[in-house]
């Protein structure tokens, strides 16, 4: 089972090379944002207490969604890996994660992490501001305030796993081709073959 970590700031690529990692691969996507709204709509034990501490303008607590993440992973046990996508983003989410997949027999394989300069990263969120209508990729001083974010938050989490050796850093600029193959090298090393 291959379990990997995407990571990049805001205009990495983050998104499109997902997809084309779960095409290719053949992986899960695990999304806590997905899990979060299909467990509230299922109105199961564990949406119910998430939705308590929405309602309140609280932030789920950890333990919620991990217990999301395992009730995802239980359901899939014939999966060939998971993409986690926005999570874990602090420490202590990364050792519950880690916790968590140890009781499952599996682990975090790798963490994938898009290297972009800032300038360039700056570049492509205001041309997706022009036609995303998102307002948080109008602005630069914005898109600067989340790039600088993302590093501030997401540094520990890396730093947690390059101590395991599972922190692959990617360059993310050139063509969506270029960088999936850059990618897609990383992900067939830890297979031991070509898929």
């Amino acid at each position: 089972m291959v379990n990997l970590i995407l990571f990049g700031p805001p205009g990495s690529g983050k998104g499109t090379q997902s997809a084309n990692i779960i095409e290719k691969y053949g992986l899960l996507h695990l999304s806590t944002g997905d899990l979060l709204r299909s467990e509230i709509a299922g109105k199961t034990p564990l949406g119910l207490e998430a939705q308590k501490f929405i309602d309140q303008g609280l932030l789920v607590p950890d333990e919620v969604v991990i217990g999301m993440i395992s009730t995802k992973l239980d359901a899939n046990p014939e999966a060939r890996g998971f993409i986690f996508d926005g999570f874990p983003r602090t420490t202590v989410q990364a050792e519950a994660l880690d916790k968590l997949l140890a009781l499952k027999k599996t682990s975090i394989s790798v963490v994938l992490s898009l290297e972009v300069p800032e300038d360039e990263l700056v570049r492509r969120l205001l041309d997706r501001g022009l036609t995303s209508g998102r307002s948080d990729d109008a602005s630069e001083d914005v898109v600067k305030k989340r790039i600088v974010e993302y590093h501030n938050k997401t540094a520990p989490v890396a730093d947690h796993y390059a101590k395991f050796g599972k922190l692959k850093k990617v360059k993310g600029e050139g063509t969506i081709e270029h960088i999936f193959e850059l990618l897609s090298k990383e992900i067939e090393e830890l297979m031991g073959v070509r898929v």
